[in-house]
């Protein structure tokens, strides 16, 4: 896959990351999705580096979805502790 494909799944990724952890973020939208796509390349990383599942080419690999997604849930869960009272 290509950078464009990389940010593609990564918005992607971040859109159903904050749908399976609703709630506010300090960032809102823009920050959210730049959040799923650094979780789309941190979760390729990580599952390439680590969990011996090289990155495909294919776009549509389920494995690759779950990383991404995975690495966004991670990137947003730790933004939110950070950074979560930040608009009271």
């Amino acid at each position: 896959m290509t950078i464009i494909g990389w940010i593609t799944l990564g918005l992607l990724a971040g859109a159903i990351a904050k749908v399976l952890l609703p709630g506010r973020d300090p960032g809102g939208f823009i920050g959210t999705t730049l959040i799923g796509i650094a979780g789309a390349f941190i979760g390729g990383w990580i599952s390439a580096r680590w969990l011996d599942h090289p990155i495909t080419k294919n776009f549509y690999d389920g494995a690759t979805w779950a990383a991404a997604i995975g690495g966004s849930l991670v990137l947003l869960i730790v933004y939110r502790l950070l950074f979560g009272n930040s608009r009271n």
